[in-house]
């Protein structure tokens, strides 16, 4: 649960190379205790908006704080209190991951007993034991990533911005790493940049969507989750042609009850392809779209992809009624 504090201020944040504006005019907040997940497509602008906001990259306009500290104006002040895992993090190979951490230590101000703990702490959250004192350049690139992990929480910080940080990592690793990072979300600001919903879902208390440099969502994961027209739809793969499709579909609004009380759940049926009937059931074309009250249901081609919402109404009768299904959207569902 966020608290009131504001950790991390963006306010117009601006990137311009050249005549290309990578990030536009990017306002948002993160207050202690969220975890925001940053999403959006490559070249989105989402590594550009976190570099601006750790001080690697100059901003063209607009201004960001850290805990109160200008990131340009007061650089230092503001990077002592971030922890940074870049895309690709940078890493020297020839060290070992003990020497690494020992060095980013070094950097960070910690000596003697303090450093060793430091060291310690961050090697045995992120499970670096078995390949402690091997060369980082040996290592798998899901061990590079947790060394690059372990660097950015080694001083404890209040704010971490990690780009994409279970890239590279197998299952287990991510549900390890997801597990790390609710566990240190309560007292710090946490942001996440990452292609994987599944990724928001599981850590994230809030998701921002950048688009060619601009955002063009902000809301909870739940919010972003039932803007999908296919959100709580349920699909169903039938082999066979038109007749195949039919009889299915007679067999699932038999379960459903009787044609009376069906008659309040169909809308309508609307035909995909000219010469497609519109009576449930009798298709003279594989490819119809289904209207039911609940979600849309859609049919497609011989081998038949069918989200059956119609099956279902009657079982949770919570759900409601979605966007309706481009073309464009369908034929992306038949390709996945």
């Amino acid at each position: 649960m966020a608290s009131n504090e504001e950790m991390i201020i963006i306010e117009g944040l601006t990137k311009q190379f050249g005549a290309l504006t990578a990030v536009n005019n990017v306002t948002f907040n993160v207050s202690k205790g969220e975890v925001l997940g940053f999403l959006g497509p490559n070249g989105a602008g989402k590594s550009t908006t976190m570099k601006m906001l750790t001080g690697y990259l100059p901003i063209t306009s607009g201004r960001a704080s850290i805990c109160g500290f200008d990131v340009e104006d007061q650089q230092l002040d503001a990077r002592k209190r971030v922890g940074y895992l870049p895309e690709g993090a940078p890493l020297y190979g020839d060290m070992t991951a003990n020497a690494f951490l020992g060095f980013i230590a070094e950097v960070r101000g910690f000596s003697g007993s303090e450093k060793s703990d430091r060291v310690a702490l961050a090697r045995d959250r992120l499970g670096l034991a078995t390949v402690f004192n091997k060369p980082i350049e040996t290592l798998s690139k899901g061990y590079k990533r947790r060394v690059g992990l372990a660097q950015a929480i080694l001083h404890d910080p209040e704010v971490l911005i990690l780009d994409e940080p279970t890239d590279g990592l197998d299952p287990n690793q991510k549900h390890q790493v997801r597990e790390l990072i609710a566990e240190m979300s309560a007292d710090k600001a946490i942001v996440i940049s990452t292609h994987i919903l599944e990724e928001v879902s599981a850590v994230c208390s809030r998701a921002v969507i950048i688009a060619e440099g601009k955002i063009v969502f902000d809301g909870s994961p739940d919010e972003l989750a039932g803007r999908s027209p296919t959100h709580n739809a349920v699909t169903v793969r039938v082999a066979g042609g038109a007749d195949a499709i039919s009889v299915f579909i007679r067999q699932s609004m038999v379960q459903l009850g009787t044609p009376d009380e069906m008659r309040g759940r169909v809308t309508s049926v609307n035909s995909m392809f000219v010469g497609a009937s519109n009576e449930l059931g009798e298709f003279e074309s594989g490819t119809v779209a289904v209207w039911v009250g609940v979600v849309p249901s859609v049919v497609i081609g011989g081998i038949a992809t069918i989200a059956v919402a119609a099956l279902w109404a009657k079982l949770f009768p919570r759900l409601r009624s979605v966007d309706a299904l481009s073309a464009e959207g369908i034929a992306n569902q038949s390709e996945a």
